[in-house]
């Protein structure tokens, strides 16, 4: 039975926008700047998919989830991001558009399928600027304290947490990023190039001097939790991937997108997944899992434990440019999803405003701003991170669905890159990832449906009746903002 048929009043809101119209959006003089070399996607991918994992929530998962089996959970969670994330390179070659999986649905689901993956990235990209802002206010914290300098709870905490008021040094570094973001990618590009340099040696600089104290006694039990612990710990960690997606958002600004996004979107998650696990075991080796409870800078307080107190140091100023990389990266890639639906029409026009000078979306880039500072301000890490995840798995479904899609209703289209073993590969992605969405906390479904409906609200109030899908609307402001 067609679908569509159900509902005839509102056909329109399957209608799928063509790869050339979405191509279009790429010409014109007033297009944004091609500016993104291979390396550039690269070391993004690293700088975005490297942080947060490994120097905020790697504690919170083990004492709460995993356990020791932590590896494991970031394990599987690689695997899964793996499926998918052949999807997106196949996307992302074949429609280099700002957007990520927005543009991908749009172009092979359909306008209220692209509605709902928009909306889900919008709050998994707040989400995990506001987590990783959190996590660097506590590394930012923990080193201050080291030089003398103590900031008091009320102002390092959100209300209800230790007596906090408002977490400002998480506010503070989400407005100064705001600022990069205005002046211009390609500079924002290089500080994120010269941070993913300290912070992968920062990295290796820890595993190598964790590695002469672990103690096999702390990985028993290997599963305190179970293995459901070991699954939730993976859905929970899924995030941490994220930066192939933010990848993918830049497509708009790659100067050879059919050949380098690929290598962009895989390569940094096949380097993180292995220094995801290789610090996974080092941190559960040298201290108890159980010892991370409420711990917010996990690498830090493991060598502080050991005695290295030097090392911690230098760790935490390691992942304080880690994690302001990590921030970067995200802020940028949901200013291109906002982009992206208001130059479909979606959106209020003002998140499609190019500023004139720096070349960049200004007005959206101040909202993301601001909007992602008042959430880190104001909200818990846990709360946090359990609502971004359904978001990531989401799109990383709707990505491999729209790839099998377009792989019977379109086989002709040239595919620089194509995903291996369709549909097998897609299908593996969509299950796995349905598995991981099934493993987390069922308060994370309220709170995801609560988003839901309230975005479903909007499209069919706004959205649905200001679509450009009928017109060269969408074409012409690709050209003219």
């Amino acid at each position: 039975m067609d679908i569509k048929a159900l509902f005839p009043k509102n056909a329109r809101v399957f209608r799928t926008k063509t790869i050339e119209k979405l191509m279009e959006c790429n010409s014109g003089e007033h297009a944004m700047k091609k500016v993104l070399s291979r390396l550039d996607l690269v070391l993004m991918g690293i700088g975005a998919i490297i942080g947060a994992g490994i120097f905020v929530i790697t504690g919170l998962v083990a004492a709460n989830y995993s356990g020791p089996a932590l590896m494991i959970s970031f394990i599987i969670a690689g695997v899964v991001c793996a499926f998918a994330a052949l999807s997106y390179a196949e996307f992302a070659a074949l429609v280099p558009v700002s957007g990520s999986a927005y543009t991908y649905s749009y172009a092979a689901l359909g306008e209220i399928w692209a509605w709902i993956i928009g909306w889900d990235l919008i709050l998994e990209y707040a989400g995990t600027v506001a987590v990783v802002a959190i996590g660097w206010s506590g590394y930012i914290t923990s080193l201050a304290a080291g030089a003398g300098i103590i900031i008091p709870p009320s102002f390092s905490n959100p209300p209800g947490i230790d007596g906090g008021l408002v977490n400002l040094p998480a506010v503070g570094i989400i407005l100064l990023i705001t600022i990069f973001l205005i002046i211009g990618v390609k500079d924002s590009v290089r500080i994120n190039n010269v941070i993913v340099c300290i912070k992968i040696g920062v990295i290796l600089l820890f595993l190598y001097l964790g590695f002469g104290h672990i103690q096999p006694v702390n990985w028993t039990p290997f599963m305190p939790f179970g293995w459901s612990g070991v699954i939730t710990g993976a859905a929970i960690v899924i995030f941490a991937y994220l930066g192939f997606d933010a990848v993918s958002t830049a497509a708009g600004e790659v100067k050879n997108p059919q050949r380098d996004l690929p290598v962009g979107i895989l390569a940094p998650l096949a380097i993180a997944t292995v220094l995801y696990i290789a610090v996974s075991a080092v941190l559960t080796g040298i201290v108890p899992y159980s010892h991370f409870t409420g711990i917010s800078a996990p690498v830090a307080f493991a060598l502080d434990q050991i005695g290295v107190s030097w090392g911690s140091a230098l760790v935490s100023v390691g992942a304080i440019c880690g994690l302001t990389s990590v921030i970067l990266i995200m802020m940028f890639g949901q200013t291109r999803v906002l982009f992206a639906m208001s130059r479909d029409g979606l959106l209020p026009g003002l998140f499609e405003h190019i500023h004139p000078i720096f070349r960049t979306p200004v007005k959206v880039t101040i909202l993301v701003g601001i909007a992602t500072a008042i959430l880190a301000g104001f909200f818990p890490l846990a709360i946090i991170t359990e609502l971004v995840n359904v978001g990531t798995l989401a799109a990383f479904i709707l990505v491999s669905l729209g790839v099998i899609v377009l792989r019977y209703t379109q086989p002709s289209l040239p595919r620089p890159f194509r995903c291996p073993l369709v549909p097998l590969v897609p299908i593996l992605a969509i299950l796995s990832c349905g598995y991981l969405i099934l493993a987390l906390p069922f308060r994370t479904y309220l709170r995801f449906a609560i988003w839901l409906i309230l975005g479903l609200a909007i499209y069919f109030l706004y959205s649905r009746h200001h679509s450009r899908i009928d017109d060269d609307t969408s074409v012409r402001n690709c050209q003219d903002v």
